[in-house]
């Protein structure tokens, strides 16, 4: 097994329209959640030049005006009006209506009978992984990729660079030694513009995302660039087009950077515009959650789960489980324990995470901001928490 290797991860800021598409998938979730809390719902974005299309299925007590939805967060994305203006853009809708069954809107998630009749309505691979590369036990590629995205979008929103677009993307390679992080091989920023014609020259530009972006996101990190690190901008010259005016997006072309920077595997179906009833969003989720309490119980270094589900079970077909040799015990070892203290049925995924309470637990904005902030590695989510890694140790 190949030990020494660097790896590098991408990720992209809010205005990119791939991740625009996968906002407003999600700010459709919550506002059918904010009303209806057992609303099933599923929405679909693609958009290009002044144009945005929008497909939902829903089968949901809630009265919503999917287009309104989409201009306020394309507005608040804060594309320039020549860009994509949220207010004279187009927006096609395809709504389809279902019915809801009894069960899931009576569904409370205490009764273990009641948890057994809510099944998978579709067939679905997902995986979970953790690993001791950051103190969020994330891969550290991903993880500073989308570090460095963020601060983009905070320091244009700050006006520290006021010259930036929403649409920026960034790319980080990691060097690895013995199957550790070791150094900082490379970090590319591709920048868009606000104004062509009032751009600074490419040294200041330089100089302005190495002390806003790259110094701030590197400055408390355990591992720094150094003299051989390669710092690319813009390799292709001036970026001075951005947003849908640019290039095209749709939901869940961004899975790797949702989920591990394709350092470990993704069930490549989009997180993003689901509502808490399918399993290819709320096992993803279960998947990490399992994952993390591993590596933090000090069973192993690094850690992959993986559940299958087929159409019509509450539960996965199959679990399984590796640490890559990285455990301390066997894994069929860790697997029992895992399926002692996990409960990875549908209906007990949305229980234990309240996923159909999170939105107005959240003020009414919860789904929404997961793309932008980031499904896995944020503390504050309830599949984040590491509160069964005591029990695993044991």
């Amino acid at each position: 097994m190949i030990t020494d290797f660097v790896f590098t991860s991408q990720s992209v800021t809010e205005g990119h329209p791939d991740r625009l598409c996968d906002s407003i998938s999600d700010a459709i979730v919550d506002a059918y959640l904010r009303q209806d809390p057992t609303s099933r719902i599923t929405a679909e974005c693609a958009l290009s030049k002044s144009v945005l299309f929008l497909a939902t299925r829903f089968a949901s007590e809630a009265i919503v005006d999917n287009s309104e939805i989409a201009r306020k967060v394309i507005k608040s994305v804060g594309y320039r009006s020549k860009d994509f203006n949220a207010s004279e853009c187009t927006v096609v809708t395809s709504q389809i209506e279902q019915s809801k069954t009894a069960r899931e809107m009576d569904f409370s998630g205490d009764d273990e009978a009641e948890i057994d009749q809510i099944t998978a309505s579709h067939q679905s691979t997902v995986f979970g992984f953790a690993c001791r590369h950051t103190p969020q036990l994330m891969p550290l590629p991903i993880s500073l990729a989308n570090q460095l995205a963020r601060q983009l979008s905070k320091a244009r929103r700050n006006a520290e660079i006021n010259y930036l677009s929403p649409d920026c993307t960034t790319q980080v390679g990691v060097e690895f030694v013995n199957d550790a992080p070791n150094r900082i091989n490379s970090i590319t920023l591709v920048i868009g513009c606000e104004d062509p014609d009032s751009l600074p020259g490419f040294g200041q530009i330089e100089e302005d995302l190495r002390h806003s972006v790259i110094n701030t996101v590197f400055k408390n990190a355990f591992i720094k660039p150094d003299n051989l690190t390669r710092i690319t901008i813009n390799p292709n010259g001036p970026y001075l087009r951005s947003g849908p005016s640019a290039h095209s997006g749709m939901t869940g072309r961004k899975t790797d950077s949702d989920t591990y920077g394709s350092f470990a595997r993704h069930c490549g179906s989009a997180l993003s515009g689901k509502g808490p009833s399918r399993i290819d969003r709320a096992g993803a989720y279960a998947a990490r959650y399992a994952a993390k309490n591993i590596v933090a119980a000090g069973l192993a270094e690094q850690c992959e789960v993986q559940l299958s589900y087929s159409i019509g079970y509450p539960g996965p077909v199959s679990v399984y489980l590796t640490t890559k040799d990285t455990g301390i015990i066997k894994d069929t070892e860790i697997r029992k324990k895992l399926l002692r203290h996990f409960d990875f049925r549908l209906g007990a995924i949305i229980r234990i995470f309240e996923l159909r309470e999170l939105t107005q637990k959240f003020n009414g904005v919860f789904y929404e901001k997961l793309p932008v902030n980031g499904h896995f590695g944020n503390d504050n989510l309830p599949w984040e928490k590491t509160d069964k890694a005591e029990l695993l140790a044991e």
